[in-house]
């Protein structure tokens, strides 16, 4: 009889287990918390061991017939250009492939076998209970079910993690930024084909992505860690009019505008998750939700989708889950903190503080600058 696992969390880790576990022989049932795959968002970078694994999961053409080839270009509070660059030309990113986050979720969620893998949209774990021999779980929504083993993969705010290894807050390291994304096609800037726009002042950055079938606009600031909560989008939209709503520089306001009407805002605090241990009895977490890294790395997709492909390997090679747990935790766990330790440089870029970081975040990118 097949092994029965629950995976909690329909993105880049959840997909990625999905489909190596079912491969592997495991009755697989995959619960997101929303209506859909989540989509949007800034674009993505695949790099490293994620590459082969892609390669390996037959998408690696596909993934690069979809590469996001852009120009940069950094702005002044009036639109003019200070610098211009193309992260893809730069020679340490040869070999690393930019996709829009929507298109490579869609290029995973394709080949996850639909007649043999359950999806449960729209609804989440709600109390989860270990037994020697098994899980029993319970749902927001629907009838009681076990399964043999359990996987959180639902990102940095994990409810598995909650739930078998405790509050957030014990696991969390803030970085004093929050961020927002949403749709802006109707946006005018004054360019077109794909470019990346950016305006930086101190503790603040605006984004717009163009590329061909609309844009993405992105707000990003600093500020002390506020209460507030990542399921409530009306008082996400109230912090962002607090942060930004008086000011008038480059195309703010109309970021703004866009984001205090979405209907896909996407909202959140940069953050790490750092762990003693990624395992607990017959539950594991991936992703995110083990060691989310921040997106200032750029490495958080190529983490999920080499930490969920190694998971899957241990447990296919290994006959006892324990040994396999282990394996995993004790392998992938110093790589994912190594990476975690590269967002210093990326947040003093991105978000600088002083006047003198300001400028110098100005040509970062063109004098590889990176400390």
């Amino acid at each position: 009889m097949k092994k029965q696992v629950l995976i909690s969390g329909a993105s880049f880790a959840g997909l990625t287990l999905a489909y190596w576990l079912n491969k592997y022989g495991y009755e697989v049932t995959v619960v997101e918390i929303g209506k859909g795959l989540r989509k949007g968002g800034s674009p993505i970078d695949v790099r490293g061991k994620a590459l082969d694994v892609v390669k390996e999961m037959g998408i690696l053409q596909k993934i690069k017939d979809r590469e996001f080839i852009h120009t940069d270009e950094i702005v002044d509070a009036k639109g003019d250009t200070l610098s211009r660059f193309s992260i893809n030309a730069m020679e340490e990113y040869l070999g690393d492939i930019e996709i829009h986050r929507s298109d490579l979720v869609e290029l995973i969620f394709d080949i996850v076998p639909k007649k043999e893998v359950e999806f449960i949209f729209g609804n989440s774990i709600k109390t989860l209970i270990q037994h020697e021999d098994g899980i029993e779980i319970s749902f927001e929504k629907g009838e009681n079910r076990s399964f043999d083993f359990v996987f959180g993969a639902d990102g940095t705010h994990s409810i598995v993690r909650k739930l078998v290894f405790g509050a957030e807050e014990n696991f969390k390291k803030f970085f004093g930024v929050y961020f927002a994304f949403t749709k802006a096609d109707h946006i005018q800037t004054g360019r077109s084909g794909n470019t990346g726009i950016v305006y930086r002042e101190l503790g603040k950055q605006a984004v717009i992505y163009h590329f061909k079938d609309g844009a993405n606009a992105i707000l990003m600031f600093r500020a002390p860690e506020l209460d507030w909560n990542y399921r409530n989008t009306e008082q996400q939209k109230q912090i962002l009019k607090e942060y930004f709503g008086n000011n008038t520089n480059w195309k703010i306001p109309e970021i703004l505008d866009s984001m205090l009407h979405s209907d896909d805002l996407y909202f959140d605090e940069a953050n790490q998750i750092h762990m003693p241990t990624w395992i607990k009895g017959r539950v594991a977490l991936v992703g995110d939700a083990a060691h989310a890294p921040s997106f200032f790395t750029g490495m958080g997709t190529s983490l999920a989708l080499q930490g969920a492909t190694l998971l899957a390997k241990e447990l296919d090679a290994n006959d006892d889950y324990k040994t396999a747990f282990k394996k995993y935790n004790e392998t992938f766990k110093p790589f994912a903190e190594s990476i975690q330790s590269r967002i210093k440089w990326g947040l003093k870029v991105q978000l600088p503080e002083t006047e003198e970081e300001l400028q110098a975040s100005f040509l970062a990118f063109s004098n590889d600058n990176k400390k």
